[in-house]
């Protein structure tokens, strides 16, 4: 009598257990290697960002990075 029971979870629900478990191991991996960047809500850099980013890898320097910033402030 009671080998019904266990039978059900056994055979009838463990593709549940599996389908949960890799559904899981996609959600791990995509947010190790594909996640949301820093950036803005739609994963691209802002303008201000781009700005910032120049600066600071020297590709502009301070003065045109003050009359950039205050032309993206207006």
């Amino acid at each position: 009598m009671g080998s019904d029971g266990g039978m059900i979870f056994g055979g009838g629900f463990m593709w549940v257990f599996w389908l949960l478990l890799i559904v899981l191991a996609a959600v791990i991996v995509k947010a190790l290697i594909g996640g949301p960047s820093r950036s803005g809500p739609s994963g691209k850099e802002t303008p201000i960002e781009i700005l910032e980013r120049r600066y600071a890898s020297g590709e502009i320097d301070e003065q045109e990075f003050e009359r950039r910033r205050q032309e993206l402030e207006k």
